[in-house]
């Protein structure tokens, strides 16, 4: 099947299977006699994994070594539990710095008038220094919270 429904098929757009396999995360596909891509359903059934795993947030670093883990029939499942616990774990971090980004914003937000006056704490605190090492995720400006 030509790239077009092969992206149909896995869901996968044919600008991405492009990449994929420029960078090697997938084998180039073979070529019809008029220089097409041509996909099998085995090359879907592979597009629809690395779909998926895109779904659950793994970066291609990731999705590749649960593909080599896939095609790995000697494999240990201990070996992928601790891959999808260790992206857990990262996806967690992720949505607590997230939910610091929101706190933020909502105290920055509450303070903020709102109205034709020019102060505006939001813009205060973006225009605030920043140093070296975790971003602050509490509001600067005074009587809003930690400095």
């Amino acid at each position: 099947m030509n790239i077009g429904k092969a992206a149909a098929a896995s869901g996968v757009s044919a600008k991405m299977i492009r990449y994929y396999e420029s960078i090697g995360l997938i084998p180039a596909a073979r070529r019809t006699d008029a220089g097409y891509r041509a996909y099998t359903e085995e090359d879907v059934h592979v597009l629809r994994f690395i779909r998926r795993a895109r779904d659950l947030g793994f970066s291609v670093e990731g999705i590749t070594g649960l593909l080599a883990l896939w095609h790995d029939k000697g494999r240990a499942s201990a070996d992928v539990k601790r891959i999808a616990l260790e992206h857990v774990a990262t996806l967690e971090r992720k949505i607590r710095e997230l939910q610091g980004m929101v706190d933020t914003l909502k105290a920055l937000a509450s303070h903020c008038h709102g109205d034709h006056r020019p102060d505006c704490p939001i813009l205060a605190d973006l225009d605030g220094p920043t140093g070296p090492g975790p971003q602050r995720t509490g509001p600067r400006q005074r009587g809003i919270g930690p400095v």
